[in-house]
């Protein structure tokens, strides 16, 4: 991100002012939208992104920090996605590898043989709803995930553990505990930030390719869509010839402003909480759990840092891609479902930090598929062809998740290529992403690189290496930068002026959210009391020109969201 910065947001308003706009116009900066913003530009095909809010705002914020082949979807029946999740997953590991990091997931179960005539009837397809699972079918589906996560694997494969074995290793475990199957997957520590890097690489790579957040996509009229600047209420009309529609959850709402009838989209809420306890996190011993609700939903227990466990999460039908506030229930349900696995550990409200909720944008299903769980997670692009009154092509992105977000980016961007008559000139299978690229690959040839830079920065080695945990190869130039400027912070120890000042520089910020939940993990990390956000909203105040008054209104009004829709209190 830092090897070229960001042109800024007005230039990019301004040309749309002026009209030099591309033809391509893509509706949705989450991460599906940027993964074909990111793919045309690579063929050097520029593309107009709007996002309403930020990018990575929507559902794309709100995922459960996996990378994940998807284990329970080989329950479902639905192999052609976990193959593909797989691969996808091995290809992440390697071209996001600063974000991108391979994950030990334990499986506690309670039986060795149970539900395993239910686990065939459903990989059969001849039955829908969950069911109970033992040891024997969750062995036969990580037999099959090792087979088809086979294609650029670097992990080891999947072990059954004795109970006693188990609870030697992490005592915390429920007694009834009958053993536990080990296998792994990826976490991502920072989606938000590769979203941006992709953005960053698009444009880096295509010049004309232009990505604007807070710019809304409006209503058309005989092929002239209406865009509207969130920020200064700015007006436009533009007149693409192909629209792609990759709004997530709302994608009904842009179809109908575009005049295109019909539902594609479902959706279902979850949450995911972030707990304070550093008991637990130590308990767990960098190991994620994934375990079975009664319910037969799937739940986790996720580590994040030495203080923070994320855990969740709820699957609750919604109709409202906006439906993103948290409930008690939720929270309740969440405790409620961890207490049977882990009964030693003390769950209180207290000690949430961040509540993270957010709309899965699923394929619209009929109420036969009663269980939220069994609705396909797998994704699709469908097309409609130019009208009288639509006079542009249309490709609407239905479903999709992080894992597959550059499977479906491909597929989508083949199908616009066709229809521009044009070739793919390139893929993205082995395209490194943002601070990825010069990145060292072991965790030796990254202590010399780590030392190398503080070195020759005089920055602290152990300084570089969280900038490097942040940043992957962009630590360098951050580095040198904190090195240019030393000043900290007197109520923010892990981020600095510097690092704060860069940001605002170089990744189109629009408003003090943008850095405190998404440019950052401070809100994740429990690093949001008013004085830190005053020191920040000051440091970034001198970059992005506010006055006293603006900067005043993004601190209260940052303090008023966190409390309503991260249960963060103010303090």
């Amino acid at each position: 991100m830092h090897g070229e910065e960001m042109r800024s947001r007005e230039e990019l308003v301004a040309r749309i002012g002026e009209g030099r706009v591309p033809d391509i116009l893509i509706v949705g900066g989450g991460i599906n939208g940027v993964g074909v913003f990111r793919d045309l530009a690579a063929q050097g095909v520029p593309s107009l992104l709007v996002e309403a809010g930020d990018f990575a705002s929507g559902t794309s914020a709100a995922p459960s920090r996996l990378i994940h082949g998807g284990l329970r979807y080989l329950e479902t029946g639905e192999t052609a996605l976990v193959r593909e999740s797989l691969i996808e997953r091995n290809l992440l590991l390697k071209n996001a590898r600063h974000v991108v990091h391979p994950q030990p997931v334990w499986i506690p179960l309670r039986s060795w043989t149970g539900g395993a005539l239910s686990a065939v009837a459903r990989f059969f397809r001849l039955k829908k709803t969950p069911g109970k699972k033992g040891a024997l079918p969750v062995a036969l589906g990580l037999i099959a995930y090792d087979l088809f996560g086979r294609t650029h694997r670097t992990m080891p494969t999947h072990r059954l553990m004795s109970a006693g074995t188990a609870r030697g290793q992490m005592p915390v475990l429920a007694p009834d505990v009958k053993a536990v199957a080990e296998f792994y997957d990826a976490r991502i520590s920072h989606p938000e930030r590769l979203v941006l890097e992709l953005v960053a690489d698009a444009e880096n790579d295509c010049p004309d390719a232009m990505a604007l957040p807070y710019l809304a996509a409006g209503r058309q009229q005989d092929g002239r869509v209406a865009l509207e600047d969130r920020l200064t209420g700015g007006r436009y009309e533009i007149t693409p010839k192909i629209v792609i529609n990759a709004s997530g959850a709302w994608v009904d709402r842009v179809q109908t402003g575009l005049g295109i009838k019909g539902r594609l989209m479902g959706g279902t809420r979850g949450t995911h909480l972030v707990m304070r306890n550093a008991d637990l996190s130590s308990a767990l011993g960098g190991r994620m759990l994934y375990f079975e609700t009664r319910d037969f939903r799937a739940c986790i227990a996720l580590p994040l840092d030495a203080q923070h466990v994320y855990v969740g999460t709820t699957d609750i039908r919604t109709d409202d891609p906006d439906d993103r506030r948290y409930t008690q229930a939720e929270m309740d349900y969440i405790f409620d479902v961890l207490r049977p696995i882990l009964p030693s550990v003390t769950w209180r409200k207290e000690d949430i930090a961040f509540i993270m909720a957010g709309v899965r944008p699923l394929p619209y299903s009929d109420g036969s598929v009663r269980a939220t769980g069994a609705i396909s997670r797998d994704h699709r692009v469908d097309h409609f062809p130019a009208e009288p009154d639509r006079p542009f092509e249309t490709f609407t992105l239905v479903g999709g998740k992080w894992t597959t977000y550059r499977a479906l980016a491909e597929e989508t961007a083949d199908a616009v290529l066709a229809a521009i008559r044009s070739t793919r000139k390139t893929g993205t299978e082995m395209l490194e992403i943002g601070g990825a690229r010069g990145f060292p690959e072991t965790d030796d040839t990254q202590a010399d690189w780590i030392a190398e830079i503080a070195t020759s920065t005089g920055v602290e080695a152990e300084r570089v290496r969280v900038l490097a945990a942040r940043y992957g190869s962009g630590a360098r130039e951050m580095a040198a930068a904190e090195a240019r400027d030393p000043d900290q912070f007197e109520n923010l120890a892990t981020y600095t002026p510097a690092e704060i000042r860069s940001i605002c520089e170089t990744e189109r910020v629009s408003r003090l959210e943008d850095i405190v939940l998404r440019r950052t993990l401070m809100a994740f990390e429990g690093q949001t009391r008013a004085a830190i956000l005053r020191e920040v909203a000051a440091c970034a105040a001198g970059i992005l020109g506010w006055d006293a008054a603006r900067t005043e209104d993004e601190v209260s009004g940052l303090l008023d969201y966190l409390d309503t829709q991260h249960g963060v209190p103010k303090s």
